[in-house]
């Protein structure tokens, strides 16, 4: 035999895995160019240079490595796309990633920190990361992250470092076709008790409270988990079954949506998903209601009627209501408290919150002051928990669906004596 054939069929194996292996670090004497890819090491990301839709545009992103639909969970360079294949993605000699255009000889996009790394990996948790170290390992520089774009992953943070000032959010992109910066947000607001608010601009769409209120069954495929402290205020969603792919982005629609990878992705949760969702349906003082069927969804909270009549019996409440013309005793003239079961609490951007307290602690709270409007708590019978009061605008408050008891929290809505004893149900 030809020793040279020899060697040759000897060593084809070992060169044909050299050129097929996935890499999913990158170095400084490295790039990625607009044919290459980087590939998380279980194979579960890749990152590279792709074209949206019916574009020809093209961009750095991350997408699912693994399912035949191209689904794309961050973009470096949204808003500054590049004509052509002529992009490269590499790390310059300050230790920063950067897309350079090679054929118009201009930096598209780079991560700006100011310690010097050594080499960036792509994580199988799609989290691409700066690293101190040469080998994907270190101290951590800069990561995808910390710059969410549309998508939010599991285990990802949505929130605040109140030490820094970065912000976990996430913004839609403009089209299918463009992921540009588009018009709407999702971001926590960080006020004693915190929600998450999606905007368009700077109109409010929809509101989802954080901590007090509890898991819906319909979205058991994860695990919410809420953090709010002196540093940090925070949320993250953990699969149940760690195998499953799942995805949670706003759309260019405005919507929210929890999808799971099974053979094609399947929709596990939306928001907005009926009237009720949209912020302030009913206005102030108001409250929507989705299990009253074919009827108009909004009704005035207890002790309250609406401000105007003729507008409700069109169906318009975004006047909202105002209190009851026979309700006018005098505070600490044995007044109470009607409970609205099952409920999305008011916005809680002017809430108070005191903790440690029980139910009726809670409630002598809200009582012994006359500016106090209504309360919950979210301690369990016997226990001790956080005390929500509210002294401006009752807004935003729904029921939720009776398919999904427990979900909410009651809500107990102060109302005068004379109202009081005018109720024929203490419960709404």
């Amino acid at each position: 035999m030809n020793p040279e054939k020899w060697v040759f069929n000897l060593l084809l194996p070992f060169l044909f895995f050299k050129i097929c292996i996935s890499i999913d670090t990158l170095t400084p004497t490295q790039s990625i160019k607009d044919s290459d890819v980087l590939v998380s090491s279980g194979k579960t990301f890749a990152l590279g240079f792709f074209s949206p839709g019916n574009s020809s545009r093209r961009y750095v992103g991350i997408w699912y490595n693994k399912i035949s639909e191209q689904t794309v969970v961050w973009v470096a360079n949204r808003d500054s796309p590049i004509n052509g294949t002529s992009g490269v993605l590499s790390l310059n000699r300050d230790g920063n990633l950067v897309i350079y255009d090679n054929i118009q000889n201009r930096t598209i996009w780079h991560t700006n920190v100011s310690a010097v790394s050594y080499s960036a990996r792509l994580l199988d948790s799609g989290n691409l990361v700066l690293f101190l170290g040469d080998s994907g390992s270190g101290d951590v520089v800069w990561q995808s992250f910390d710059h969410p774009t549309n998508t939010v992953l599991p285990n990802m943070k949505l929130g605040l470092d109140r030490r820094t000032g970065l912000e976990w959010s996430l913004t839609s992109w403009k089209s299918r076709d463009d992921p540009g910066t588009g018009e709407y947000s999702y971001r926590v607001e960080p006020n004693e008790l915190p929600q998450l608010i999606l905007f368009k601009g700077s109109t409010r769409v929809c509101r989802i409270t954080t901590r007090v209120e509890r898991p819906n069954s319909a979205i058991s495929i994860v695990i919410g988990t809420y953090v709010n402290n002196r540093d940090q205020v925070y949320s993250f969603y953990t699969p149940v079954n760690a195998s499953n792919m799942l995805t949670m982005f706003v759309d260019e629609l405005g919507s929210i949506k929890l999808l799971m990878w099974v053979s094609r992705w399947v929709e596990f949760y939306l928001v907005p998903n009926d009237q009720c969702f949209y912020y302030g349906r009913c206005g102030a003082y108001g409250y929507c209601d989705p299990n009253n069927g074919q009827e108009f969804e909004c009704t005035c909270l207890p002790g309250y009627e609406p401000m105007s009549v003729e507008e409700w019996y069109l169906r318009d409440a975004s006047g909202g209501c105002i209190k009851k013309r026979e309700a006018l005793s005098m505070c600490g003239n044995r007044e109470g408290f009607v409970k609205v079961a099952n409920a999305r609490i008011p916005d809680t951007s002017k809430a108070h919150v005191l903790m440690s307290l029980n139910e009726l602690e809670c409630k002598d709270e809200c009582l012994r002051n006359c500016s106090c409007l209504a309360y919950t708590s979210d301690a369990e019978v016997g226990a001790r928990g956080n005390c929500i009061t509210w002294y401006e605008n009752l807004m935003d408050v729904r029921r939720y669906m009776r398919r999904f008891p427990g979900v909410g929290l009651d809500l107990y809505v102060r109302i005068d004596a004379v109202e009081l004893g005018m109720s024929f149900c203490a419960e709404f």
